[in-house]
């Protein structure tokens, strides 16, 4: 490339790393893409890349990737691909982009040009901004680097059969995690063994100045470690407890699977507060972005028990076996959502299961947890109107919906009520065999198999249903289509009811709802008045047909005062208790932009927050099924 022309002149980072791929480019496969990347100011929330693109003359389109593997949406941060730059043989050349699509780059390379050098920046969004892998992503101590970002590649050809050689160049000093196995270093650079791009795009890094691994391996078998890196030493002090309990986690899920398909598993935890904090999926690893306080903190730990265990289990369930629609042969094909209720909500139930059993959660908060999720879904009316198919089918334009009218326009709920429909499976399963099936049984056969390295193996809606029949004979095809297809009011409770238990609410809250209040700096008044609300009074939410909608209170307003003093969440809470022994409606004080306005709720029964409650009639199956498989 002619760097003066092209109006940048490289950094010496970048120089060495494209001197590097140079060098190497006649060892490694003529269709070697040649990927070097300069993370030296990832602090500045800025990556540069430089990439050697075999290609031949002629017109040349290149993708970027669009549809993210886990993300279920065309969610590709395109926007934030900047300063590209495109040459071959030393000659910038022209690019324009596809006005039909907005992720391909057309251009023509020279006659007897054989490679181009592609040279671009991507720049990575402030601290706290939310999103999956295009959220947040570093800080001045740590940064999650997602190859797909930082790759551009030769349409038409499978993701499979681009074979790229990745290196890096980290901050000084800085530590790093990844899938990927290191070919070589020099100094801060660090070049990798080429591999496909999907494996590419499936293997991220994380890199920090705090960095600490804890080997969690079982004494026989692949190698398992739990990688943290944080914005302090003192957020890596994980407890031995949660040690311990993480290498029984292993052992769980080895036992409900039966088989591995990895050679080696990493949990790349990342711990910060200034990033987007979610959990996403990878064969070999997953992306684990956590609060700085989440494994030193005993709420914080109490409300990310499961992020790990849910992670894990997409290995099996996700990248093993994997929905035909969602399988993929490049990153630009659509995806289609309609098996998501086994993808996410079957992998939210084993995460919710195997967090009870390894012991990173409690008994009594996997009952909560389940309450919680059991009363948000018996009070959406946005069910009256989309199915959880639709849901399911919707989630790409779902995972970016705004929290006001959720429940009537629902979220992802194919997570959380999939849940609930595949808990009321496993009941149904033991109950009906006496105990001598389970769900155990069909992870086994369908996700387990034989022990292998990663590998892919998609499945229809039938499969599904065919593997449920050999463990337990069963109309399952009718089973699922009416809890997926229905537009009833009524959540799918049967599942906790039939494993002998009820829903019920009480005045008190219990302290995994505290540890939400807390940490979320919210009130959670939705089974009350129909609120689901900040500290400061702002309005997330609010529920059609409860005390408050009927008032005509709604999302975006802000509670001012109430009953005449000014809004707090103490006042809240004590007025809430007055109006138990008063005839008189709540008074409220609203502000919605530049108006003030007084809203009158006449709701006097306090305050309500979701628990289960024992029913002695029935078997307790949900304590068998969180029971250690180790001690049956």
């Amino acid at each position: 490339m002619n760097w003066l022309r092209s109006g940048r002149v490289p950094t010496a980072a970048l120089m060495l790393l494209l001197a590097t791929a140079v060098a190497v480019k006649a060892q490694a496969h003529a269709g070697t893409i040649r990927l070097a990347v300069d993370a030296s100011e990832a602090p500045r929330r800025i990556i540069h890349a430089v990439e050697i693109i075999p290609v031949a003359s002629g017109p040349l389109t290149l993708r970027y990737p669009k549809w993210i593997p886990g993300e279920h949406a065309p969610s590709g941060p395109i926007a934030d691909l900047v300063s590209v730059r495109i040459s071959a043989a030393g000659q910038a050349l022209l690019w324009r982009r596809e006005p039909a699509d907005m992720y391909a780059i057309n251009l023509t390379v020279p006659t007897g040009s054989d490679s181009i050098e592609v040279m671009l920046d991507f720049v990575t969004p402030p601290p706290q901004t939310a999103g999956f892998t295009s959220g947040a992503s570093a800080t001045l101590e740590l940064a999650v680097i997602n190859w797909n970002q930082i790759v551009l590649y030769p349409d038409s050809q499978p993701s499979d059969s681009i074979v790229c050689a990745p290196s890096i160049k980290l901050p000084a000093g800085w530590k790093f995690a990844t899938a990927l196995e290191q070919e070589s270093s020099t100094g801060a650079v660090v070049a990798f063994r080429p591999v496909n791009l999907t494996t590419l795009v499936d293997s991220p890094l994380l890199t920090g100045a705090h960095f600490r691994r804890i080997d969690i391996s079982p004494a026989v078998g692949e190698s398992h470690f739990i990688d943290l890196i944080a914005d302090g030493e003192a957020a890596l002090a994980m407890p031995e407890w949660q040690v311990a309990a993480y290498k029984r986690l292993v052992l769980e899920e080895s036992a409900m699977f039966g088989a591995r398909h990895y050679n080696q598993y990493d949990f790349l935890v990342s711990l910060s507060s200034q990033i987007a904090n979610f959990g996403l999926e990878h064969h070999q690893c997953s992306d684990d972005r956590m609060p700085a306080r989440a494994v030193i903190d005993s709420s914080l730990q109490r409300l990310w028990s499961s992020l790990l265990p849910h992670e894990f289990a997409y290995s099996w369930n996700g990248k093993y076996r994997r929905p035909a629609d969602l399988g993929g042969a490049d990153f630009q094909a659509p995806m289609s959502g309609n098996l998501l209720w086994v993808y996410e909500g079957f992998t939210t139930y084993l995460g919710e299961v195997l967090a009870a059993r390894s012991g990173l959660a409690s008994a009594e908060d996997f009952r909560e947890e389940l309450a919680l999720l059991a009363a948000r879904l018996s009070h959406l009316p946005g069910r009256t109107w989309r199915s959880l198919q639709d849901d399911a089918d919707a989630a790409q334009i779902l995972y970016g919906s705004r929290a006001d009218w959720q429940s009537l326009r629902r979220t992802v709920d194919f997570y959380d009520e999939s849940y609930l429909i595949w808990l009321e499976a496993d009941v149904l399963v033991r109950t009906q065999t006496g105990g001598q099936k389970s769900l155990d049984d069909f992870c086994r056969s369908f996700f387990g198999g034989r022990d292998s390295g990663p590998a892919l193996a998609t499945y229809h809606r039938a499969d599904v249903i065919a593997a449920l029949n050999a463990i337990y004979t069963y109309d399952w095809d009718d089973f699922f289509s009416q809890r997926l297809e229905s537009v009833a009011a009524q959540a799918p409770l049967a599942g906790i009811e039939q494993g002998g238990w009820k829903l019920v609410y009480r005045e008190l809250a219990g302290p995994l709802q505290e540890a939400v209040e807390n940490t979320n700096h919210s009130i959670d008044a939705r089974y009350s008045l129909g609120l689901d609300l900040k500290e400061d009074g702002t309005l997330v939410d609010v529920i059609p047909e409860s005390p408050a909608a009927r008032a005509g209170l709604a999302p975006g307003m802000k509670l001012v005062a109430i009953d005449g003093r000014r809004f707090s969440k103490e006042i809240f809470r004590d007025m809430m208790k007055v109006a138990k022994t008063s005839k008189d409606p709540i008074e409220l004080l609203a502000s919605d932009g530049d108006f003030f306005r007084s809203y009158e709720v006449d709701y006097h029964a306090g305050e309500k927050y979701p628990w289960l409650e024992r029913d002695v009639s029935k078997p307790d199956v949900l304590a068998e099924i969180i029971k250690p498989i180790a001690q049956r």
